[in-house]
């Protein structure tokens, strides 16, 4: 099978096919703070705020283009997904706007709070094994007995060309931009940002930020293959799956410059900045990106303009 194309105008037609369909996101310059994240560098850093987005993260992008690329007959019959909860929020929403059933499969890792928004876009939530990887077994299974469509979270090619949405974004509003900080769970996100970040403006750099307890893609990339992980130890479930795909894993080799690790901790201690500096109300991995420049895991060169991605909201901040 050909491998899809991720030049230029698969992005630009991911975002007029979802421009009327998701919200376009602000980009927030720290400008005088307090407290700046990092001790130097940070002196034209910005925050691209996808915890703005409708259903409460950029998954919103990438489950509203794959379920508009569906023929309406397929969509009709409904939808099926696994996620750890952002990506079910996406899906149940561009299902809830099709006025089409969808069925979001979780694992026991996720917050509640996420199975009670789904139910508020009027989702059918199971409950399937520890995590993703389990919950994602089943609902394959489940996509084959009832003949729905499957919506993969990261490794489907128009979830990575919606998701890619972000870039020209953020290079719309900061052409600028130098580097953009991108947080790493299955690898949907950063592959279509640094796709379509290097085809807009190539010498855009881009950072993956992971969890030490879930180096996915940072092993893999690593290895020079798709491996999965024995284990994950992070309480950013949404970074969490033990395994990527190979669609992630190429395009990241591609156009990632480098995976920097941010531990819990510190992902905790950038919530905490993003809420009492910012008023940014981010969860764990939402707050991913700032911690790697908290905690020096990506240090800025003097002057460059720099752009972190706030994945998702959240409460963390604020506990």
């Amino acid at each position: 099978m050909n491998k899809p194309s991720f030049d230029l105008a698969i992005f630009e037609t991911a975002a007029r096919r979802i421009r009327d369909r998701v919200r376009r996101t602000p980009l927030l310059r720290v400008g005088p703070a307090r407290e700046r994240p990092c001790e130097t560098g940070c002196e034209n850093l910005a925050l691209k705020l996808e915890n703005l987005q409708v259903s409460g993260s950029f998954k919103a992008r990438g489950a509203s283009n794959a379920l508009a690329s569906l023929p309406a007959a397929t969509l009709d019959r409904g939808v099926v997904t696994a996620s750890g909860g952002n990506h079910g929020l996406g899906v149940a929403q561009a299902a809830w706007r099709a006025g089409v059933p969808a069925t979001i499969y979780l694992g026991r890792n996720a917050p509640p709070v996420k199975a009670e928004r789904l139910a508020l876009w009027g989702a059918t939530v199971v409950t399937e094994g520890a995590g993703w990887d389990e919950a994602n077994a089943a609902a394959l299974a489940r996509a084959e007995a009832d003949d729905l469509a499957y919506v993969h979270p990261f490794a489907d090619p128009a979830v990575i060309a919606g998701q890619g949405t972000v870039a020209l974004e953020i290079l719309d509003d900061a052409p600028e931009t130098e580097v953009i900080l991108v947080p790493i769970g299955g690898g949907g996100l950063i592959a279509g940002v640094a796709a379509a970040a290097k085809a807009r403006k190539p010498p855009t750099r881009i950072i993956g930020v992971e969890p030490e307890g879930a180096p996915t893609l940072k092993n893999s990339r690593a290895a020079g293959r798709v491996i999965a992980l024995d284990g994950v130890v992070t309480e950013a479930n949404t970074l969490a799956p033990r395994r990527s795909a190979q669609i992630n894993l190429d395009l990241i080799a591609a156009h990632v410059d480098d995976i920097v690790l941010v531990s819990d901790e510190a992902m905790r201690a950038a919530a905490r900045w993003l809420w009492l500096e910012m008023g940014v109300a981010a969860e764990l991995a939402g707050a991913a990106t700032s911690a790697a420049l908290i905690a020096g895991a990506y240090r800025p060169l003097g002057g460059e303009a720099v752009c972190a991605v706030v994945s998702g909201t959240g409460t963390a901040g604020m506990n």
